[in-house]
């Protein structure tokens, strides 16, 4: 049994979701490995992580309207507010959704169904530097 670790950083433009496959599976590309388990931690409170369709874009943006619709930004309804108008409602949308995943290794590759990809879900209006902390653990 062997275990790797590796950082990614995703850069995000603003609310949305941004893919990030393939940078996980080049890394678990970049070592021998055949079947574990994958972990990704996404190190942040005001996004979330999602494994979603990657076919049509239209899921996204359904999903992105949902949510909206789902968690106001109204300032009246918080009382955490001091970092804006999107803060807190970026903290509900990610305690709504996950922050971590286990994704099952076979042959090297993660295991995700035809048109799954993996995201990271910025909930904040602002571009951020988002942190994942990939853990595989097999052989």
């Amino acid at each position: 049994m062997r275990q790797f670790h590796h950082r990614l950083t995703i850069q995000t433009r603003g609310k949305g979701l941004y893919e990030c496959t393939a940078e996980i599976v080049a890394w678990l590309s970049s070592f021998s490995v055949t079947d574990g388990l994958l972990t990704v931690f996404l190190q942040h409170t005001s996004a979330s992580l999602l494994i979603q369709e990657n076919a049509d874009p239209d899921v996204t943006y359904d999903l992105e309207q949902f949510f909206k619709r789902l968690v106001l930004e109204d300032r009246r309804l918080y009382r955490h507010t001091i970092e804006g108008p999107d803060d807190m409602p970026a903290h509900i949308r990610a305690a709504l959704t996950q922050t971590q995943l286990s994704i099952p290794v076979s042959a090297g590759r993660p295991r995700l169904g035809t048109w799954q990809g993996i995201y990271v879900w910025e909930h904040r209006d602002r571009p951020h530097s988002r942190s994942l902390a990939l853990h595989f653990l097999g052989d």
